[in-house]
């Protein structure tokens, strides 16, 4: 059909349209009458009639791609943690001013219906969040681009606070539905494991195979709009769901076995119910297998159907094609790429590999071995035994052209082999992503440096051309217009509004950090979020001598929980304050509230205690009258995407103490610069490139370096010296080991005690506890100054503009992917 030939309503966006079309969904698409309709059906209404505005740009925008043959994107990760849809949406269209005189009209509270949204439980930190960042990216430059991923049922899990312990409780985000969500029962894969490679005489490795699977599932799609900002172009963002392929065992069922009727089905399903199940058990550890090679069959099966709808052979793939793998968790996609180009199209071996080299790229999010993914060859073989195959012919090849060019050199050759030969047989999934990718970057220049030095050491000296950095950056849409409204509203007021879309433009707050005017109504908008995080912890977590005082400074550390983020020192500081404060009541105490928040693994022990520590100190200090108001400290439990954007706008200080040399990046650190708060940390991650923008004089450092970090390992690192040599240290981690702060379980900090003192400290806390604590000493003299630190606040916003999402994206778009923006008519 000609779409000229079809007509349709093109909405309108003014109150009086939006009022029909949110009275029309309520009743013939939620099928309520408004006299009896609750929040959640006003929630639904509004948001199919906001939905329906970005409808017809994405029709737009995809027939314009599949009619101008574009290359494509396609961003594969396993997490998406894309906040709340309903107020980016508005966003996005600029029509939230008419939608709340819409709602208003009718009565509905906006800020009740918008809070009532879940945020989408599809990731955990800050690897899903960059997912979600850069997707808004793609569509605000009009990069084509799909993101695929897992449509997780029940999301990682809703962190509970039972006195004071991490409980894991399902986060059913999907209760009430999802009105953003198009299903889609007709783009369905099929996706096979187990079985066996039926063994052909004569076959010689990179031939075609047969794989006899023992058992599959169905892949089904789930489509979500990714909205640009100030254009019509659109994105994608499709996420897998599990469905049986036979949906009940009818004959058990009639016998009167109804569980054994179902097992079947729920053992397939179970593959999109949760991320990152637990793999302490072997059971465990499989299901995260199956998990990352069902997204990545079904997202491959996927891509190659579209290219075809354009093309009859491949050898244009790699011009219309580039796959991107978000860290090591899709890596299974290289050689499902060539299982299907080999095995199901025919494509010769040393030309399927060709493609499948220049199609790849790949960015990786560690340093650190341990989080490096490898697997066993064993499961590997026994869950996906055509892709072992393919990994060993891979492997094999790749060794042949490493003798080659160096010679028999056996130890280089352990060194790069896919497979770890060392003790149990392990298949490293970074090699290769490395070695199936024409790029690999790094996400900091720090982090890219050591990357080269490091864990990657001997590929970056094989192909040195195909390393880079792309340092990290945040969509300034949701981290700065969407959080913070009174800030907003003031740079609106003072340089406009293209900064959404230039976040170069906040340099032109440079100037005004000289004048008073601007100066006391910066700091009056930063006191508005303080005052609203302030009203949220009064609301939802109600104690007894905890009330945040908004003139106080708001010290805050939010981040996945992690030994190497180093929460614990924080503690440390936390603990050295309340001594201080009890051993000086009435000094000057420049007044403190310490904000903590985020979620522990649920096998993660260590962190899981320093979440019940943070805990104990808080309820300690909180009730002790002796301290009053001169220190608060709170946990806010379940962080998420939303409950962030009421946290960062509010801070003073941003945390970001990981040890040298192990962070990659991070994106909190930007996100609290971006909405005014001055940073103390190590010059770890993207820490390094904030403090060239910032200026020395406007952010604080402390701590070892990365090079000081591996001398002090190298020469034998004796915590115990620390310990025993600082007073003030010794006293802190007494108290923790004597259960100070929990005299219900005086032993219940022993382990966290011979963490740090007698077994290692691995990650520098008490080498780097003196420095940490001088420098805060710092922020306290500063922040005295009401004047200069604001000062100092409008210079780090002014500096962010380098760490927009969109920067970045532009230059994987430019150098890694080759996907020039769609040009919409």
């Amino acid at each position: 059909m000609n779409p000229k030939d079809f007509n349709y309503d093109h909405p309108d966006r003014d109150v009086a349209a939006f009022k029909r079309a949110i009275a029309n969904k309520l009743i013939y698409a939620v099928g309520k009458d408004p006299v009896a309709a609750r929040i959640e059906d006003w929630w639904h209404a509004t948001a199919l009639a906001v939905r329906d505005q970005l409808v017809e740009r994405w029709m737009h925008t995809t027939r314009t791609q599949y009619q101008q043959d574009v290359k494509r994107a396609y961003y594969l990760s396993m997490e998406f943690l894309i906040g709340r849809t309903f107020t980016n949406a508005l966003l996005a269209l600029d029509i939230a001013p008419v939608i709340k005189q819409a709602l208003a009209d009718f009565d509905v509270d906006f800020d009740a219906m918008a809070e009532f949204e879940p945020d989408a439980a599809l990731g955990n930190g800050g690897l899903g969040r960059l997912a979600a960042c850069f997707l808004d990216s793609m569509a605000t430059l009009g990069v084509p681009g799909f993101g695929y991923g897992i449509r997780y049922e029940y999301g990682m899990f809703r962190q509970v606070i039972q006195n004071g312990r991490q409980v894991e409780v399902p986060d059913y985000w999907l209760k009430h539905g999802n009105p953003w969500e198009f299903p889609r029962p007709e783009v369905s894969y099929r996706v096979c494991f187990g079985g066996h490679v039926e063994q052909q005489t004569g076959a010689k490795p990179g031939d075609r195979r047969r794989w006899l699977p023992a058992e599959d599932v169905q892949a089904m799609a789930y489509d979500t709009i990714i909205p640009g900002y100030g254009t019509q172009a659109t994105n994608t963002l499709r996420l897998w769901s599990a469905k049986a392929t036979e949906e009940m065992n009818l004959k058990a069922f009639n016998q009167g076995n109804y569980f054994a009727a179902v097992e079947g089905k729920n053992h397939s399903e179970n593959v999109s119910r949760v991320l990152y199940p637990d793999d302490s058990t072997p059971s465990g550890r499989e299901l995260r297998l199956r998990q990352e090679y069902f997204f990545c069959s079904a997202s491959l099966q996927d891509l190659l159907h579209r290219y075809l709808r354009n093309h009859t052979t491949f050898d244009a793939l790699p011009d219309k094609v580039s796959i991107h793998l978000n860290d090591t968790h899709p890596v299974l996609a290289v050689p499902e790429l060539m299982r299907l180009l080999v095995d199901e199209h025919g494509v010769p071996w040393a030309t399927a590999w060709g493609l499948t080299q220049r199609i790849f790229s790949y960015t990786n999010h560690t340093l650190m071995h341990e989080a490096l993914e490898t697997w066993p060859v064993d499961i590997l073989g026994r869950v996906l035994p055509r892709h072992l195959q393919i990994i060993f012919d891979i492997n094999a090849g790749f060794l042949k052209e490493i003798t080659d060019g160096n010679g028999h050199d056996v130890e280089l050759m352990r060194r790069v082999s896919l497979v770890d030969e060392g003790g149990e047989r392990r298949v490293r999934m970074a090699y290769i992503a490395v070695l199936a990718s024409h790029s690999v970057n790094g996400v900091s220049a720090l982090h890219s440096e050591l990357m080269k030095q490091s864990i990657f050491a001997d590929f970056a000296k094989l192909w040195p051309e195909r390393f880079n950095n792309k340092t990290n950056g945040v969509t300034p849409r949701r981290w700065l217009a969407q959080a913070n409204p009174w800030l907003t509203q003031l740079l609106d007021g003072r340089i406009g509004k293209g900064w959404r879309r230039d976040l170069s433009q906040l340099e032109a707050l440079r100037h005004m950090a000289s004048q008073p005017a601007f100066v006391d109504a910066f700091a009056q908008a930063k006191r508005h979020n303080k005052q609203r995080l302030a009203a949220w912890v009064a609301k939802h977590l109600p104690q007894p001598g905890l009330s945040l005082n908004p003139d106080a400074l708001f010290d805050v550390q939010v981040k996945r929980m992690h030994e190497y983020k180093r929460q614990l020192m924080n503690v440390l500081h936390v603990i050295t304050r309340y001594h201080r404060i009890l051993d000086k009541p009435d000094a000057d105490w420049v007044p403190r509230v310490v904000v903590f928040s985020g979620k522990a693994a649920s096998a993660y022990h260590m962190a899981k205690q320093i979440i019940h520590l943070i805990n104990d100190v808080a309820r300690t200090i909180n009730a002790d009258a002796r301290v009053g108001d001169r220190l608060k400290v709170v946990f806010l439990p379940n962080y998420s995407v939303s409950l962030a954007e009421t946290i960062i706008p509010a801070a003073d200080l941003s945390e970001q103490i990981s040890t040298a040399g192990t962070e990659a990046s991070g994106t909190g650190n930007m996100k609290f610069a971006l909405n005014g708060a001055l940073t103390i940390g190590t010059l770890d991650g993207a820490n390094v490139e904030i403090r060239e923008q910032v200026g020395a004089d406007n952010i604080f450092i402390f701590g070892h370096t990365t090079p000081e970090v591996a001398a002090l390992r190298a020469s034998g690192y004796q915590p115990r010296g620390f310990y025993e040599n600082n007073a003030e240290l010794a006293r802190v981690l007494d108290a923790i080991r004597d259960g100070a702060f929990n005299p219900e379980e005086p032993g219940r900090y022993q382990g966290i005690f011979d963490t740090l003192v007698n077994w290692g400290d691995h990650y520098l806390l008490l080498a780097d506890y003196a420095s940490y604590v001088a420098t805060q000493e710092s922020v306290d003299a500063l922040y005295r100054d009401k004047a200069a630190w604001t000062r100092k606040a409008i210079l780090n916003v002014a500096a962010m503009g380098f760490f927009s999402s969109d920067r970045t994206i532009a230059e994987y778009a430019h150098q890694i992917w080759h996907t020039p923006p769609v040009r919409l008519r």
